[in-house]
């Protein structure tokens, strides 16, 4: 009990050192990511297109070649459908503490941010190739384990707001900023500022480690991007 104030500064000093900020996109080229010929950058951000030309008949992912267990990442985002506008199909999302089950294909399996041209996803937490919609947006979720692995039991503990006021501060056909921030099984995602889910894992299967990934989804034309990719990792 000598040294209380020396012994809590070392802490807040190693916290701050383990919160380091790494800039994970380099505005120029796709140095430290790997995907299929859908991904460049255009206009200094990352740009996955599909064409009624040159289509996916799968989602596939651009993969960064990090790891994370604890993070917070925040970045911008903008997705448009073929016509430029917002009002139809198109859907992608940010994985984390994921894993590559098909290497050629750049397939992914595992935690999602999701979000999309309409307006019922953006901001729900969702189990790519997994276990699906784990909490709707708006939700305040604890998973629990289920009857099998794919199943949990999802209690809904609380709210964190509602929907259409989560989905009002959403800019169509513009960027907006999308901040996960995971530690442990709690699980937080925010969409300008506006947290839109909070989880809680309990199951034996909620990944604690994996990689960060970035979602170009099957079917109609459209163009997401994404650019100020900012990761802190927490330990």
């Amino acid at each position: 009990m000598k040294y209380p104030l020396a012994l809590f500064a070392l802490v807040t000093l190693c916290a701050t050192v383990a919160a380091e900020d790494k800039n994970l996109f380099n505005g120029k080229d796709l140095t430290g990511w790997k995907g299929l010929d859908f991904w460049s950058v255009k206009d200094g951000a990352i740009t996955g297109q599909t064409t009624a030309e040159h289509s996916t008949k799968g989602n596939t992912f651009l993969v960064w070649e990090g790891e994370v267990a604890d993070f917070e990442l925040t970045l911008q985002y903008k997705i448009v459908d073929l016509n430029g506008k917002s009002d139809a199909f198109g859907n992608s999302g940010i994985q984390y503490r994921s894993k590559v089950v098909d290497e050629k294909g750049f397939v992914v399996a595992g935690y999602q941010g999701d979000f999309e041209c309409g307006k019922a996803y953006s901001g729900i937490l969702y189990e790519e190739k997994g276990r699906g919609i784990l909490a709707k947006r708006g939700e305040k979720v604890v998973i629990h384990e289920g009857k099998d692995a794919k199943k949990p039991k999802l209690e809904v503990t609380g709210s964190v707001g509602k929907s259409d006021d989560i989905q009002a501060k959403i800019k169509a056909a513009d960027w907006n900023e999308y901040r996960i921030v995971a530690q442990g099984g709690h699980l937080q995602h925010f969409i300008n500022g506006v947290q839109t889910i909070d989880v809680t894992d309990e199951t034996a299967v909620g990944a604690k480690k994996g990689i960060l990934a970035l979602q170009l989804h099957a079917g109609t034309a459209m163009t997401v991007q994404f650019k100020d990719i900012r990761l802190k990792e927490i330990k």
